[in-house]
C-alpha cells in the first residue's frame, strides 16, 4: 500500500519509521526544517526497539497519490495540511490520529465521511528537534468508523498494514473511547505550564492534586452531556472514576506513581513539546473540550478554563510559571488549603 504520513511531530514520524522499517511504501510530509534535517540525517528514533536510523522519502507537500493517508499533524493543523494535498488524496483513505474528538469532523468538511478512520494512539513518543525522537512507550492502536460506516472487512485490511508498527484493536463505539483518551492527554497542561517533564512534575503530591481535581471537573461534565466512556487498552474507565472517588490526597499519591512509571525517559507530553518547538499547542482539543462541552450543557469547567488561559500565556510570552504561581491560581477553584 502508497501510505502518506502528513506530520512530521512525534506520532507521524514514528510511524513513518516504523512502517518504512516494515517494507511499506512510505512518504512523509513536514515543514521546511523538519524535512530537510529528515534528508540530511534520515529519521533517528530510538526506545524499547533499539536504536534505528531510517531513510524516508519525505517533502512539504506529497508527491504522488497515496491509497492511504495517516494525519499527523496538530488538530488546529488539519484543514491546512489538507488544502495542501488536496489533488492527491480525495480518494485516498485518511486515517486521524489526533488527540481530542474534532479532527474527524475537521477532515468531514473536505473529503467525504466514508473515506475517514478514526484512530487512537496509546503508544509514546517525543521529538523536541526535527528528525530525532524517543520512542517513550509501547502500546495499542485504536482504530474504528466514525461515522457510522459498516465495513469491518475494510478496517481488517487497514489494520494488517497498521499491526507492522503497532498492535491493532478494532473499536465497534470509537467516539467514547475518544473522550476517555482527552482524560488521558488532559493532564499535559501542567507540564506544559511549568515547563518540565512529566516526572518531575507528578512527582510533587501538591501537583497531583490538580491532576484529580481536573479529572474529577472533567468527569462531572462528561456526565452532565450523557456521554459513555468506554474504556482503552491500558487505560480502563475505572481509572478515572476510581481514582476521582478516592480522597484527593491517597488519588494524588496513586496517580504520582502511573505517570512515573509511564517511561524511562523524560517525557513531555504533546502540549508541552509544541511548546518547546516554538509551535501552538493543542490545548484547546484537549481541556478546551471540557470547556466546550460544560458551555454546551448551560455550566462551566472553571478549573480546565484557568489552565488552558495558562497554556496560552505560556504559548504567548514563552515564559513558564513556578509551582506557587500555579497552585496559587488554581488554589480557589479546586479548595486546596
Amino acid at each position: 500500500m502508497r501510505i502518506g504520513v502528513i506530520g512530521s511531530g512525534a506520532i507521524g514520524c514514528l510511524v513513518a519509521g516504523y512502517l518504512k522499517l516494515k517494507g511499506e511504501e512510505v512518504s512523509l510530509v513536514g515543514r521546511n526544517d523538519s524535512v530537510k534535517a529528515i534528508r540530511e540525517k534520515g529519521l533517528q528514533i530510538s526506545g524499547p526497539r533499539g536504536s534505528f536510523r531510517i531513510e524516508v522519502k519525505v517533502s512539504e507537500q506529497l508527491n504522488d497519490a497515496p491509497e492511504m493517508v495517516i494525519l499527523a499533524t496538530k488538530t488546529q493543523d488539519i484543514e491546512h495540511a489538507l488544502k495542501d494535498n488536496i489533488s492527491l488524496i480525495r480518494d485516498a483513505l485518511i486515517l486521524t490520529t489526533q488527540n481530542g474528538v474534532q479532527a474527524d469532523n475537521i477532515v468531514a468538511q473536505c473529503l467525504p465521511k466514508g473515506n475517514i478512520v478514526s484512530s487512537i494512539v496509546m503508544f509514546g513518543s517525543t521529538c523536541l528537534e526535527p528528525a530525532k525522537l524517543v520512542h517513550n512507550f509501547e502500546g495499542s492502536w485504536v482504530i474504528g468508523w466514525p461515522f457510522g460506516k459498516k465495513d469491518p472487512q475494510g478496517l481488517l485490511e487497514l489494520s494488517r498494514i497498521l499491526e507492522k508498527a503497532f498492535p491493532v484493536l478494532i473499536a465497534d463505539h470509537i467516539a467514547g473511547m475518544k473522550f476517555l483518551k482527552i482524560f488521558a492527554n488532559a493532564n499535559n497542561c501542567l507540564p506544559a505550564i511549568l515547563g518540565k517533564s512529566m516526572q518531575e512534575v507528578f512527582s510533587d503530591p501538591e501537583i497531583s492534586r490538580i491532576s484529580i481535581a481536573i479529572w474529577k471537573e472533567g468527569l462531572e461534565v462528561i456526565n452532565r452531556a450523557g456521554i459513555k466512556l468506554i474504556s482503552l487498552p491500558g487505560f480502563p474507565t475505572e481509572n478515572v472514576t476510581k481514582l476521582t472517588s478516592l480522597p484527593t490526597e491517597q488519588a494524588a499519591v496513586v496517580f504520582s506513581k502511573i505517570m512515573n512509571n509511564l517511561s524511562r525517559e523524560p517525557l513531555y507530553g504533546s502540549i508541552l513539546q509544541s511548546i518547546m518547538r516554538g509551535r501552538s499547542s493543542e490545548i484547546d482539543y484537549i481541556n478546551g473540550e471540557f470547556i466546550r462541552l460544560a458551555e454546551e450543557n448551560k455550566s462551566c469547567a472553571p478549573l480546565n478554563s484557568a489552565l488552558v488561559e495558562m497554556v496560552h500565556e505560556v504559548e504567548k510570552n514563552s515564559r513558564f510559571y513556578g509551582k506557587l504561581d500555579l497552585i496559587e491560581k488554581t488554589r480557589g477553584i479546586i479548595g486546596l488549603k
